[in-house]
């Protein structure tokens, strides 16, 4: 079996299982062909029915436009960063076609979760191009889409699962087991009670799929879940946070997101 379909957490809700059972044996990648300088030569289906209205929502290229397009160009602006550093990722080893790790990204267009691997193609002459494969993961993370009162484009789906890679192997943590997430500029760092993982979604793409009254952004790199908070501590005008992961660490709070926190947390 790929490494991506693998289990390693699963929740208890026996609908959310079988959903998620039955992804792993539904599941079909997405395969892109690039050139050796990444640009696109040719896609299956399964990447055409979501990388083709991406393209055109937000470029504005119709799909017979596709190919020879830099597939970086394919991906929302925020999101190209990650793309590029997985694309240009060369192995410390000097072996110029290891494949990079992998990495998780979310699109906006339509509003998607996927799990992106990157394999590199060598030929007689050497390097020749790029072979990138992903799944779409979106209905096993999220719930499904919420139409907003104002009867206005869906906001975006809220996350019950974060997938990451450990060991080669895609994990799904539940959010009701993190205690908090620490950013540092496009990744993330998740804490549970007990563990660490290394994310690729940075705060901002959280903190828009998240449930703003369990999950608050206390500070511009911190964003804690309310259920594990210990102890407010305020300190001449600073205010911090004790949460219950096992170092009890203290988060720095900012003024600005003071009084919601304490309004939150009940506390006058």
């Amino acid at each position: 079996m790929d490494p991506l379909a693998q289990p390693a957490m699963l929740t208890t809700d026996p609908r959310r299982n079988e959903t998620f059972h039955h992804k792993l044996e539904q599941f079909n990648p997405g395969v892109v062909w690039l050139s050796a300088e990444g640009h696109v030569t040719a896609f299956n289906d399964v990447a055409l029915q979501i990388l083709g209205p991406a393209a055109q929502q937000s470029l504005g290229v119709m799909q017979d436009k596709l190919f020879g397009i830099d597939v970086v160009q394919l991906h929302p602006e925020k999101s190209r960063d990650k793309l590029r550093f997985l694309l240009q990722s060369r192995d410390a080893g000097g072996c110029p076609a290891k494949s990079p790790p992998p990495l998780a990204m979310m699109i906006n267009i339509p509003d998607r979760i996927l799990m992106i691997k990157v394999s590199r193609m060598a030929g007689l002459q050497g390097m020749c191009g790029t072979c990138m494969i992903f799944y779409d993961v979106t209905d096993i993370t999220t719930e499904p889409p919420r139409q907003s009162p104002s009867g206005n484009a869906p906001s975006p789906r809220r996350l019950f699962k974060l997938p990451v890679y450990r060991k080669n192997r895609m994990i799904l943590i539940d959010l009701k087991d993190i205690v908090r997430f620490q950013g540092d500029g496009h990744y993330t760092t998740i804490v549970t009670k007990d563990d660490r993982y290394l994310s690729n979604f940075s705060l901002s793409d959280l903190e828009l799929r998240l449930d703003d009254s369990i999950y608050l952004r206390v500070h511009r790199s911190h964003i804690v879940s309310l259920s594990y908070a210990v102890e407010l501590i305020k300190f001449d005008e600073s205010v911090n946070l004790v949460m219950a992961d096992a170092e009890r660490t203290v988060v720095p709070v900012s003024r600005s997101k003071a009084v919601k926190l304490k309004e939150l947390l009940g506390v006058i």
